[in-house]
Order: structure tokens, then C-alpha cells, then sequence
């Protein structure tokens, strides 16, 4: 099989980027040396996932399930370069497929009790779906209802008649003689014993109906609660067995099976992923790593929050615990604050020169902290300058936990403290402001409830902006069915609001200054493409609609200023837009 590809197979011949950024970085520290290594996404590896992107879609069997795609850009010992490229797990039911790079090794010697366990697992799935979707279930609701409903009448009509009682006594003891008086209460309470008697009986009937019902439903339930329980241990029980068997080798040519990289267990999945699939490969043909990049294609599904033709990074519960052994027996580079691995000069991240209105709260360049520049930092706070594409804080699902809160926390003596005030969208740049106390933390996020902090944003729009400037009030709803996407929504909306300037018109691109008056989720996004905006979508912002092929959302959160609630002094924060 061939698996190693021109790059023309991806990109134009005379294809050339200027822009020498790094958009993220593949990072680990040695085993042994404890030194950080790191590897580059870069234009150029993006440009070939684009490519990697156009094939697929030509082809509708890519389109099947969802799915993460990666590519590798290699270098051979004669010099030239070549791409490599992967699916994670399994690509229509094969772990082998032509042009692919092949799932690692040890994966042949669990085949048959794989296979085994898998259908097992599928048996097991089906009963669990058979099980679900119970009839007595949907019966029993509705019988439930509609005795509820009776109770309900019942209840209505038996307190109407207590009213109408309690009229008749204060009516009998004023006009009745002793002996007729007692014989009319008596009738009374008669009436009331009697309503009790029937309310009793309706429960009593409700009990017997559903009774038997509840007992098949709970029977039902716990058969689930079995099957869920042995899915888990048959799941386990796989996972070891190939944690035992997968065998993975890194550029300094020690291979080490995954139960020894993660004694404690690893996820199901790990050592399926695009990373660990490209990078063994390359360690055992003695191909040179330039830069990667993964993104998602297809449909999300289960869990998965993901969208498709977007990057994403190592995943940090399976991919990010094996990058430093991956990666180990690469070269280390180190320069003033950083420590990272680079082949291609090409790649070097140029440092963003990010300055406060206070020049003497700055150095000239920002510290970097695995890979996040710090434009500010004192005893009581931290602002960074978030790179696009890494989350602001950890996600709900474990394939989501890389974020800058985490990676900082992980980084900085003090790290575990931290609380981030504010959250950016994972596609947008700039500044982030975190709290290392409680109190920071709530003095900061009141400031932000009350509108008291001054943002501005900068984006360029794929498209001609009519207007000069003013402000956009539409309110803003997010659709539960439809999560993350927000729409305009003028019955159940939040208010927001949003002063435009145009700062420039290049060609058929509009460059925009945003200031919002409220924080909404995708505010800013959602009041560019909705028509009742400004109609035109950011560049890159796949979700409201952008077809353009570009890698990244350009959309920066360019500055920041606020009262330092300790020093109470005016902070003003500015990142430079990299785009």
C-alpha cells in the first residue's frame, strides 16, 4: 500500500503561504529529559487538511459516520516531503484502508476476541434499545395521566362541596332547632366521610392498575441497569487487553505498550486516534515530523460537540498523555521562555507585541506559558492572550478538557486557584482574563455583570458591509435542540447589544471594530450573519453559514479595560489582531 502522498496531491504546485504562524501546538515533556517537545499546526499543514477536506467530500463514503481526519507533514532522509494521513478508529467498519496509514501494531493479536466482545457489546446494545422502548412504559404513562387527571376532578369537586358545606352550617346552627341541628351536621359530616371514602377508592383502583405495571417497568429497568453493568465490565476487559497488546515506538526508537504509558487505564479508543497513528508510523520509517493537523468531518454524534471541517487539537483524556512519548528523540530548541521542537523554520510563531496603556505594567515581549502569552500578571490576576481554537475552560465530555484554565492550572505553582471571569468562544483569539482568588474572582465578575468593563473586538467579514457604523439591538435565544448554534429570537431572546465601526473595506472583505454592551453566547457572531444585523458572516465562522475555505474564525477580542479591583487603577489591555 502506498502511504506516503505528494503534496500536490493536497495543494497547488506554486501554493505559498507568508503567514509563518503556529495556530497550536502538539506538546509533551520527555520521559527522560523532561524536556517540552512540541509540534506545530501550521498554514501549510492546514492548507493540506483542506485539501484532505475537498476529497472527502467528493466522496460519499466519508460522509457515512462522523469522524476525526489528521494529516503529517514528513520529510524523508533525502530531504523531500511527503503527507501522511489517518482516520481515527475504524473508517466504514475497516481498520485498514488503502492510503491510510495502519492502525498500531497489536491490534491483530486481540482480532478474534475483539470481534467477540464487540458483538457481544452489540447484542447487548440492542436489548438496551428493546428494553427502552418498552410499550408498558408509554401505557403506564398514559394510565398515569389520566387518573391524575380523575384526582384532579375529584379534588376540584370535593373542595367546592366542603365550600358549599361549611355555608350550610353557619346557615343551619342560625335557623334549626337543637334536634333538627344535630340531624343536618350529622348529614353533613355523613357527605364528607363519604368523599373520603371515594378518594380512597380511586387510589386504591389507581394502585391496583398501576401496580403491576411499576413492578414489569422496575423489573425492566434493573435488567437494564444489569446489561449497562456488564457493557461497562466487557469494555474494560477490552480495553485492557489492548491497552496490553498495542506497542507504540517513538522518534528515539523505544517502543513502550500503552498499559506501561497509563498504568492507571486509559480510555476506550486510545491509541485509535489520528496522532498516535501518524507519529508511530513516522518514528518506525524514520520520517521527520514538520507539522500536523486533525479536524473533525461529518455529522457529530453520541457525546461529540464537534463541527464538521473544523481543527481541533490532542484530545486530552486519550492523545495529550502520549504526546510526550511520541514525540520524545525529536531536537529541543530552547529560547527565553520557551522550550519546544521545530523543523522548519517556517514555523516559528512570531511573538505578538501586547501592551497596556501602562507600558510599565508590560515587557516588551509576553512570557509564554505552555504555548499562552501572558500580557499581565500580578498576585491577584492573570490576563493571556488565547490562541484560537483551544478552549477557554475544560468541556463537559473528556475529548474536552484542553483549555487554557487547564493548561495553566497544570503550569503554575499557584495554578489550581485559578478561575477564569470571563469565557472567549474556542474559535476566537484574545484576551482572557483569570482571578487567582476568590474574591478577584467575584469583585471581576461584577464589574462584568454590570457592564463596567469596556471590550473591543476586531473581525474581518466575508462580505460587504453597507454601513458605516451604529448599533445592533437584537435579542439572542439559544435553541436547546439546536446547541451551540443562537439564533434571533424576539419572544424568549436575551437582550444584546452591539456598537459597529467599519475600520477598513479590502476588496470583498470588510475589517470591523465590535464593542458589545452585553456578553451573549456567539453575540457578536450572531449580529454580523443574521440579516436583521449586518447580514455578512465573519470569515471562517462555519456555524452562521461562512463557506470559505480559511483556518480560523477571524474574530479577536483585541482589547480590555477594567478597574484592577486590588490596586484601583484602570488597566488597559491590548493583543495586537494576528489577522
Amino acid at each position: 500500500m502506498v502511504f506516503l502522498h505528494a503534496l500536490s496531491d493536497f495543494i497547488e504546485c506554486d501554493f505559498a503561504i507568508s503567514d509563518s504562524s503556529c495556530s497550536y501546538w502538539y506538546e509533551g515533556r520527555c520521559l527522560q529529559s523532561g524536556a517540552r517537545l512540541k509540534l506545530p499546526r501550521t498554514p501549510i499543514s492546514e492548507a493540506i487538511a483542506h485539501g484532505l477536506m475537498q476529497q472527502l467530500a467528493n466522496n460519499d463514503c466519508y460522509s457515512r459516520e462522523g469522524k476525526m481526519y489528521g494529516i503529517l507533514l514528513v520529510e524523508l532522509p533525502n530531504g523531500e516531503q511527503r503527507v501522511l494521513k489517518a482516520f481515527s478508529g475504524l473508517l466504514n467498519g475497516c481498520s485498514v484502508v488503502e492510503g491510510w496509514v495502519p492502525p498500531i501494531p497489536g491490534r491483530d493479536e486481540v482480532a478474534l476476541e475483539e470481534a467477540r466482545t464487540l458483538a457481544e457489546l452489540d447484542t447487548i446494545k440492542q436489548e438496551i434499545i428493546t428494553l427502552k422502548q418498552l410499550t408498558e412504559r408509554q401505557h403506564y404513562q398514559t394510565l398515569f395521566d389520566e387518573f391524575e387527571r380523575q384526582l384532579q376532578v375529584m379534588s376540584d369537586r370535593h373542595r367546592h362541596c366542603k365550600h358549599q358545606r361549611q355555608e350550610k352550617r353557619q346557615q343551619v346552627c342560625n335557623t334549626l332547632t337543637p334536634e333538627a341541628l344535630t340531624i343536618a351536621l350529622e348529614q353533613l359530616d355523613e357527605e364528607s366521610r363519604q368523599q373520603g371514602i371515594e378518594r380512597r377508592q380511586l387510589k386504591r383502583q389507581q394502585n391496583e392498575v398501576l401496580q403491576p405495571l411499576q413492578q414489569l417497568i422496575a423489573a425492566t429497568d434493573a435488567r437494564i441497569s444489569e446489561l449497562k453493568q456488564r457493557r461497562k465490565a466487557l469494555s474494560r476487559q477490552l480495553q485492557a487487553q489492548m491497552q496490553a497488546s498495542y506497542s507504540l515506538t517513538n522518534f528515539s526508537g523505544r517502543s513502550q505498550s500503552l498499559q506501561q504509558l497509563m498504568p492507571g487505564g486509559s480510555p476506550t479508543g486510545t491509541g485509535d486516534c489520528c496522532a498516535p497513528k501518524l507519529l508511530h508510523y513516522a518514528a518506525t520509517h524514520h520520517l521527520k515530523p514538520l507539522a500536523m493537523a486533525e479536524f473533525w468531518w461529518g455529522a457529530s454524534s453520541g457525546n461529540q460537540d464537534k463541527i464538521s471541517g473544523e481543527f481541533y487539537g490532542a484530545c486530552a483524556e486519550r492523545c495529550q498523555p502520549l504526546m510526550g512519548f511520541l514525540l520524545s528523540g525529536l531536537r529541543p530548541i530552547s529560547i527565553p521562555n520557551r522550550d519546544f521542537y521545530i523543523t522548519n523554520p517556517l514555523s516559528l510563531n512570531t511573538l505578538t507585541h501586547l501592551r497596556s496603556s501602562n507600558e510599565s505594567n508590560f515587557p516588551a515581549f509576553p512570557s509564554i506559558k505552555g504555548e499562552i502569552p501572558i500580557i499581565y500578571e500580578d498576585e491577584w490576576l492573570i490576563a493571556v492572550n488565547k490562541p484560537a481554537g483551544l478552549l477557554s475552560v475544560p468541556g463537559r465530555y473528556g475529548d474536552r478538557q484542553d483549555s487554557v484554565l487547564s493548561r495553566l492550572r497544570h503550569l503554575l505553582p499557584d495554578g489550581m486557584a485559578l478561575v477564569s471571569v470571563h469565557r472567549l468562544d474556542q474559535e476566537t483569539s484574545g484576551i482572557l482574563l483569570l482571578a487567582r482568588d476568590r474574591q478577584t474572582h467575584r469583585q471581576l465578575s461584577q464589574q462584568f455583570q454590570q457592564r463596567q468593563i469596556h471590550k473591543v473586538y476586531e473581525a474581518i467579514l466575508a462580505g460587504a458591509v453597507k454601513v458605516e457604523q451604529g448599533v445592533i439591538d437584537l435579542p439572542l435565544w439559544g435553541d436547546p435542540k439546536n446547541r451551540p448554534e443562537q439564533k434571533v429570537d424576539w419572544q424568549h431572546g436575551k437582550p444584546s447589544l452591539t456598537q459597529f465601526q467599519v475600520m477598513v473595506r479590502e476588496q470583498d472583505y470588510t475589517r470591523v471594530e465590535f464593542t458589545p454592551l452585553t456578553g451573549r453566547t456567539h453575540q457578536l457572531r450572531v449580529h454580523a450573519a443574521d440579516v436583521q444585523g449586518l447580514g455578512v458572516t465573519i470569515l471562517g465562522d462555519r456555524l452562521y453559514g461562512c463557506c470559505a475555505v480559511t483556518s480560523r474564525l477571524h474574530l479577536h477580542a483585541r482589547e480590555l479595560r477594567f478597574k484592577h479591583p486590588q490596586l484601583e487603577k484602570t488597566l488597559h489591555l491590548q493583543a495586537i489582531t494576528p489577522f
